[in-house]
């Protein structure tokens, strides 16, 4: 496997199909990536020779995207802030239930997980 930016992407594939691998790397991106390093997008990743790999790690680092760690850590601040500032988003997240308007009346399970059945307390009747 061929080590990109600290992540191992698979060989067998095509560079185009590769790249996506590194998180924060779509396939718009991949595209705008592999024109600017001048790589053909239909080359296998281990077809690749070191020049073409450096130019490629070159074209992600120059462009300016955030990609890997820093992107989760980017991500995982926000909601800490989100939920740190008690707005309606931050709250939805912290109680684990759909954040962006969806009801949750009768869907939502993959948000609010396995339903947990709440039983009816019986009253105990009175003279028998």
């Amino acid at each position: 496997m061929a080590r990109l930016l600290g992540v191992e992407i698979p060989n067998e594939k095509r560079i185009e199909a590769s790249l996506p691998y590194i998180y924060g790397i779509g396939a718009t991106t991949t595209k705008r990536i592999l024109e600017q390093a001048g790589v053909d997008p239909n080359i296998r990743t281990g077809q690749l020779t070191d020049d073409q790999l450096s130019k490629i790690a070159h074209a992600v680092t120059s462009s300016g995207l955030v990609i890997e760690g820093d992107l989760r850590r980017e991500l995982q601040s926000n909601l800490k802030r989100l939920t740190s500032i008690n707005c309606y988003r931050g709250i939805r997240h912290r109680r684990g239930l759909p954040v962006r308007g969806q009801r949750t009346s009768t869907n939502a399970r993959t948000r609010k997980g396995k339903r947990k059945t709440v039983g009816v307390m019986r009253t105990a009747k009175k003279g028998k």
